[in-house]
């Protein structure tokens, strides 16, 4: 619904003596405006949003952009031998890559009428709980389009012109080919099974596109492989456990669906993870500097801003049934870390400035805090109370 405001702000236009009425209702979430303004140096701000239709549900506000010091893109840019032969070797030609229809029911086939019979006989084993973890890992891949974005705000490594032949830009393409099997297998499936309300999926991927997402990577690459590389870690072990769920419970086609894309995103991991570890190999101090900031800004999961059209704690109601399933967990957030840090050999760096050596003591020390506030926050846990998601038809789960 647009919120109506009695007192549209109104501009001065720069070509015209006459004011220009503008109707912002966006900027007002009650008398107080909320600065639109991307200013280096401010943390970025969710609010939601109840007013406008053509803008997204939750907006973030005052984002930090562009702090990769010039004289770092020459270095990126001295990269792009290295990376087509690091990075696009790890790549898979299109003729022996898997496609979606490898898994599904071939609807050209006689016996298709069957295959969709017992494929959705299979899901009926399964509970609303897993599926609400399917649907929302479904939608965090449908998202593809805002990934893609995100890569090519990177400074120095973008695509510039939409089908650059840098090393950087054709990873990034091939890359996102790759990942965009991932969300149409996995919404074919869904859809075949008669277990969710698919319209409603279908509105949350809409509305999650539409808002984009706020990795708070600052156009800057050392910041985004950082990122890639703990996300790409992230889904790998969340679609791991889907498979391994989905296999407890004998529906073996659907383990093979998801072990096949959590075998694409370790692959995917690889590469990410190559690239920081050659950052730390040239700029050790700068590259623990970028890490350090990451890990204290926190990772954000790239479909934090997921709505459905009536859920403003979607995210973080799909978030608990998925560590109550322990498909993805507080616990699996410090191993990832603490993986990347042995990983890049981070606690054996040397010749460090004393910046860097504080950005060492902090991300090597993180892990073990963060496990160690998960206990107490375990303890203090409320009890548990009850959530309806669209997804499954309004059903109510605990969350």
């Amino acid at each position: 619904m647009a919120l109506q405001l009695q007192h549209p702000l109104t501009f001065q236009s720069s070509k015209s003596p006459s004011s220009l009425p503008i109707r912002r209702s966006h900027l007002l979430r009650s008398p107080h405006r909320v600065s639109m303004a991307s200013t280096i140096g401010v943390t970025s701000k969710e609010t939601p949003n109840g007013k406008k239709p053509f803008m997204p549900p939750k907006e973030v506000h005052v984002q930090k952009t562009h702090s990769l010091p010039p004289q770092k893109v020459e270095m990126f840019h001295s990269l792009e031998n290295w990376a087509e032969e690091n990075l696009l070797v790890l790549l898979k030609p299109v003729e022996k890559c898997w496609q979606p229809q490898d898994f599904l029911p071939d609807a050209a086939s006689e016996g298709f009428d069957e295959q969709v019979k017992e494929l959705r006989e299979r899901s009926k084993e399964l509970s609303d709980d897993y599926f609400v973890v399917l649907v929302g890992d479904m939608i965090t891949e449908e998202a593809l389009p805002t990934y893609q974005t995100m890569l090519n705000t990177l400074d120095a490594v973008r695509d510039e012109t939409g089908a650059s032949l840098s090393p950087w830009a054709i990873w990034t393409r091939a890359w996102t080919a790759e990942e965009n099997r991932h969300g149409d297998l996995l919404n074919k499936y869904l859809y075949l099974s008669g277990r969710v309300d698919m319209r409603q999926v279908e509105k949350t991927i809409q509305y999650l596109i539409g808002s984009g997402m706020d990795p708070k990577t600052e156009n800057n690459p050392y910041l985004g492989f950082i990122y890639t590389s703990f996300q790409e870690r992230a889904t790998f072990i969340s679609h791991g456990n889907t498979a391994r769920l989905a296999k407890d419970h004998d529906n073996l086609k659907l383990a093979q669906i998801c072990g096949i894309i959590a075998a694409d995103e370790k692959r995917h991991e690889t590469a990410y993870t190559k690239i920081v570890e050659k950052l730390f190999e040239l700029d050790p101090n700068g590259t623990i500097l970028a890490l350090a900031d990451m890990m204290r800004k926190k990772i954000t999961m790239p479909a934090h801003l997921m709505y459905d059209g009536s859920d403003d704690n979607l995210f973080d109601n799909y978030s608990s049934v998925a560590q109550r399933l322990g498909v993805y967990t507080a616990r699996d957030y410090a191993d990832i870390l603490e993986f990347l840090v042995q990983r890049w050999n981070v606690e054996k760096m040397t010749g460090l400035s004393g910046e860097g050596h504080k950005a060492q003591d902090f991300v090597c020390g993180l892990a073990p805090r963060i496990r160690k506030l998960e206990e107490r926050a375990q303890a203090r846990a409320k009890e548990a109370s009850l959530a309806p998601f669209s997804w499954i038809f309004g059903k109510e789960l605990t969350v």
